[in-house]
């Protein structure tokens, strides 16, 4: 892959692409259109007066990209890192997207107590690794339902007793009679580098990595 192309980031769709977009401008990253309403894939821009190109992607497929080489960079959360373990480099916390990956469930079992070693419960969740980990540590044997999306569903129509997913504020498990069980992990968005661009491009990504970490500094201070 030639060196001449831009350098070429992963973003990530939806909500935390809001609270990317200040860190990429204070790091001197700038698409040339608005990247929250254009309907193009791949929007072109600047960083210090060199090329870039900036990708508009699912949360879920930024670590694909980056780990293939189709980005050099990309932002990604923590949660996708620990499911999906691509081979990347991790250089920064950019501090964005701070939510927890937690165990929950109806409000009646989850204080009836966590189920017993040996029990066998059925999970809804899009983190089959993460989840299936978790609960064979515990000793007990999950059946993993996969599902992309409004996992609080699952327990209201009989087809899981527990899910595993992303919670914030914890107002959906609310509103759907769900209470958290146990925290799996504290989550945030992070920089991540393909190895081989990482190798080749060293001192332009380096540069950016140094630039971030500093909008992250000015952004942790003035909170």
């Amino acid at each position: 892959m030639s060196d001449s192309r831009p350098l070429t980031i992963a973003l990530s769709k939806g909500r935390i692409l809001e609270q990317t977009l200040p860190l990429l401008q204070a790091a001197g990253l700038h698409p040339a259109e608005d990247v929250q309403t254009t309907r193009k894939l791949m929007v072109d821009g600047d960083c210090h007066g060199e090329k870039v190109r900036f990708l508009i992607i699912r949360a879920a497929d930024v670590c694909t990209y980056v780990e293939q080489g189709a980005a050099d960079m990309g932002i990604a959360g923590r949660d996708s890192l620990l499911e999906y373990r691509p081979h990347v480099y991790e250089p920064l916390d950019l501090k964005i997207g701070r939510c927890r990956l937690c165990v929950c469930g109806p409000k009646a079992l989850v204080e009836a107590g966590t189920p017993e070693r040996g029990s066998r419960i059925r999970v809804a969740t899009k983190y089959d690794k993460l989840a299936s980990e978790y609960f064979l540590a515990q000793g007990i044997q999950a059946e993993i339902i996969h599902l992309y999306g409004s996992m609080e569903l699952a327990p209201l129509v009989g087809m899981a007793e527990r899910i595993v997913d992303l919670v914030e504020t914890g107002g959906t498990l609310k509103a759907n009679g769900l209470i958290e069980e146990t925290t799996m992990c504290n989550i945030s968005s992070r920089l991540i580098v393909n190895p081989a661009s990482f190798a080749t491009r060293k001192h332009s990504i380096q540069s950016i990595i140094e630039s971030l970490r500093q909008a992250v500094e000015l952004s942790e201070q003035t909170k």
